[in-house]
């Protein structure tokens, strides 16, 4: 009978607060294009307020999210304020062992667990990714979503994706305007 080689990351999860260049650096290496190249990689992005991380033994990043408290405007619905996740990465050495799945549910779990937190969490994504972030219930946003850059308010060329940290949040119809910077 054969068995399935399965390779199993020995890491352990913690909550940084930020995250310096060099460490940005040391979980980047040397990959080029380490966001996939794309329009992304010439975009501004918010500053998170805090950071999930897995850490291996020797406490070297592994893989990192982040996230920050934003707000956004939906068109006939109001404001309202969403965990806006992003900096989602994975060392290449490391990848296809779970970790993105490890650290997406503790940082979706620490902002289910905090009353503070919004009811709400958003995310921009490459295309490829929508079913990752399908796995925890983010769906994608139908509506045209704004965000602020350098030159001035731009229409997200990339999915952004929604889901609920509370029961009974939704999602209403109708333009999506982030205050200031996506995520």
């Amino acid at each position: 009978m054969a068995r399935a080689a399965c390779t199993v990351a020995m890491v352990h999860v913690v909550e940084l607060e930020s995250v310096t260049g060099a460490q940005w650096a040391e979980i980047i290496g040397e990959e080029v294009d380490p966001w996939g190249g794309g329009v992304g990689e010439r975009m501004a992005w918010a500053d998170k307020e805090w950071y999930v991380a897995a850490l291996t033994s020797d406490e070297t990043l592994a893989a990192l999210a982040g996230a920050v408290v934003a707000g956004v405007d939906v068109e006939d619905a109001g404001s309202f304020d969403v965990l806006g996740i992003g900096g989602v990465f994975v060392r290449r050495d490391k990848r296809g062992r779970g970790l993105a799945l490890l650290i997406m549910k503790a940082l979706l779990t620490r902002a289910e667990q905090d009353n503070s937190s919004p009811d709400r969490a958003m995310l921009f994504c490459r295309p490829h990714l929508t079913g990752l972030y399908g796995k925890f219930g983010f769906r994608e946003i139908e509506a045209p979503v704004w965000a602020e850059q350098p030159e001035g308010r731009v229409e997200m060329p990339m999915p952004a994706m929604w889901r609920a940290l509370r029961e009974g949040a939704d999602w209403p119809p109708g333009r999506v305007d982030v205050t200031g910077l996506p995520f």
